[in-house]
């Protein structure tokens, strides 16, 4: 079914005010969705979404299950399924353009009811297509299992083996609808309080107003003094509004319980280990692994850092800072795109293309403004249509590695969607794949572009500090979730609590050498994953680790390491992380498996040990 909280958008306006060094920044065009909010084309869409899904309902509701046992069973399920597989592209396609147009900019009440309405409007049409996976789960076992076998079922195999590993879970029809419906004014409800309430604090940093995106931005900046004002105006925001975020926080993680409950999972990420169809020992040995390495890694780095700033100890807002005494400059978005074109190109033209695409058609939405979703992502939407970026790019350099990042994801998407839209989506685990692997690309070309060993030392670094906020710090996210929705299930818990558990997890991932001095304890208010997906934030590590490990067997030039690797990203959600992962000689199940990733980030650190 499809999931009803997406991503959003952005065209412009003052975008580019102060920004005159970035050059013309590209704002996307939605109108390969949709014209326009009140356009003829989105109201018939509406209309025959719900005409569509009513028929369907009609048609099969009750019926599964002598049709699956009939003389025409194959045919007639592998009808079934490509309606229901049309329904949802459509379905795709509406809310697609809603998340999209609510992102550009969230504190638009014109937007804000747009998506609401919408998202009401597909969550109805929806529940009349709810009994169709539940009734399709509740077919015999050995006679779906023969049925798959067959063309032309046999297309949509792995999506029925997929969601047959639901059925343990799954609750009776009526059940699953009231849960289903009572979304809108439940989880999706919040999330968007969230996204509005994010959206609209502002930053008093040395007496300017900021929006959230360019507050934590300025915590990269080269001023020492800035990037204090910056971290004291986010702590000070934050703590006069934690008592709402308290509550979210509160109301989604016991939204999360009842349902885990009923359901009957056992652990808080049992749900999501589920969706990313992988197991909880694999995750849990990529935890044990990373924590362990806490020492050499994040640990070492951070003192590392703090003795080239001259001190014992950096303050939380000096964590990510640029090296001292480092000539930082802006970086115009056409060097930006250029930069990671050559690198795509350089791994494969094919790659190159694709990206080439979101650039010249008008996929991508680069300039902040106010109101504009933060942070950065690549949206599918369906594959009837095409992904599209949103990045804040602000011409620092990780905004070049966002820009790849995202840019990854989105080659990934493009080549995932001939799968259609049932199996199209990638697991979570492997969705990061592409994106972390498209930095690494970019981030191996800059190198070795380099050669004044000032600024190879500061690009090591930079890339240093990205691994370890993607390895070290989202699993620290994991531990700190783990620990919010474990104490949830025994009562509310409050800011202090909140804060506390927060502080214990980032002493313990970041090490002795960062102070976390006051007001840093709120800061896991502003996470929006928490919100929106909780426990996705591991599959940043589990993505890093694994992107490691096949630049590893990249680098040794296999041959037939290219062609493997479109494989694997054209997969989409069609085979499991084990069977994609073989033609590269690697096993996540392996508990060696991590050690591999987690070696590349301890050998950069040594090569900057060297350094001085």
């Amino acid at each position: 079914m499809i999931a009803l909280r997406l991503p959003a958008p952005c065209f412009a306006s003052e975008a580019n005010a102060g920004q005159a060094d970035l050059g013309t920044l590209p704002e996307w065009r939605l109108e390969d969705l949709y014209p326009g909010m009140e356009s003829s084309a989105f109201k018939a869409d509406l209309d025959l979404m719900a005409k569509e899904s009513k028929a369907f309902a009609e048609d099969y509701r009750g019926k599964l299950a002598g049709l699956a046992g009939s003389k025409e069973g194959v045919v007639a399920l592998h009808e079934a399924i490509r309606r229901y597989e049309v329904i949802e592209d459509r379905m795709g396609r509406i809310i697609s353009y809603a998340g999209l147009i609510y992102s550009t900019d969230t504190t638009n009440p014109v937007n804000g009811k747009f998506y609401g309405d919408t998202q009401e409007k597909v969550t109805n049409a929806s529940s009349d297509l709810l009994f169709f996976t539940l009734e399709l789960n509740l077919v015999d076992d050995a006679l779906i299992d023969r049925l798959m076998e067959a063309a032309p079922l046999s297309h949509y195999k792995p999506w029925i083996v997929d969601l047959r590993k639901e059925k343990p879970f799954q609750l009776e029809d009526r059940i699953e609808q009231l849960f289903h419906e009572k979304s809108t004014t439940g989880r999706s409800a919040w999330n968007r309080l969230f996204d509005e309430t994010m959206a609209s604090l502002r930053f008093d940093v040395d007496g300017e107003t900021m929006t959230l995106e360019p507050t934590l931005t300025r915590l990269q900046d080269a001023d020492g003094n800035k990037r204090k004002s910056a971290g004291l105006a986010l702590a000070k925001t934050l703590t006069d509004n934690t008592r709402l975020f308290t509550l979210i926080t509160n109301t989604l993680a016991k939204d999360k319980e009842i349902s885990d409950r009923w359901r009957g999972f056992e652990d808080v990420a049992d749900s999501r280990h589920l969706a990313n169809r992988v197991e909880r020992e694999v995750v849990d040995a990529m935890v044990s692994a990373v924590e362990t390495a806490h020492p050499r890694l994040s640990h070492r780095y951070y003192a590392l850092k703090a003795k080239w700033f001259g001190k014992n100890k950096l303050e939380f807002w000096d964590r990510n800072a640029p090296l001292p005494k480092v000539p930082q400059r802006t970086i115009p978005w056409t060097e930006a795109r250029d930069t990671v074109l050559d690198a795509y190109r350089g791994f494969s033209p094919k790659m190159a293309d694709i990206a080439r695409r979101f650039f010249d058609e008008g996929w991508i939405d680069a300039p902040t403004r106010p109101g504009k979703a933060p942070g950065a992502f690549a949206h599918p939407t369906v594959p009837s249509a095409h992904p599209y970026v949103l990045v804040n790019y602000l011409g620092k350099p990780r905004d070049v590695m966002t820009l790849a990042h995202e840019l990854g994801h989105g080659v990934h998407q493009v080549l995932a969607g001939p799968n259609g839209a049932l199996m199209a989506p990638t697991p979570l685990t492997l969705a990061e794949t592409a994106s972390v692997f498209g930095e690494m690309l970019t981030f191996r070309k800059l190198l070795a572009a380099t050669a004044d060993p000032v600024q190879r030392k500061a690009l090591l670094a930079s890339k240093v500090e990205d691994m370890i906020n993607t390895v070290v710090r989202q699993i620290a996210f994991y531990s700190f979730e783990r620990r919010v929705h474990a104490e949830r299930r025994n009562g509310e818990l409050t800011t202090d609590r909140l804060n506390e558990i927060w502080m214990e997890v980032q002493a313990k991932s970041l090490g002795p050498a960062i102070n976390l001095s006051a007001g840093y304890e709120v800061f896991w208010a502003y996470i929006p994953h928490f919100i929106h997906s909780p426990f996705y934030v591991y599959a940043y590590s589990f993505g890093d680790c694994l992107v490691n490990s096949l630049y590893g067997v990249y680098q040794k030039a296999d041959p037939k390491f290219v062609d493997n690797y479109f494989a694997l990203l054209a997969a989409g959600g069609t085979k499991h992380h084990s069977e994609l992962l073989a033609p590269f000689g690697l096993d996540a199940r392996d508990p060696a498996f991590w050690q591999i990733g987690l070696k590349v980030i301890d050998g950069m650190i040594t090569e900057l040990e060297s350094m001085d």
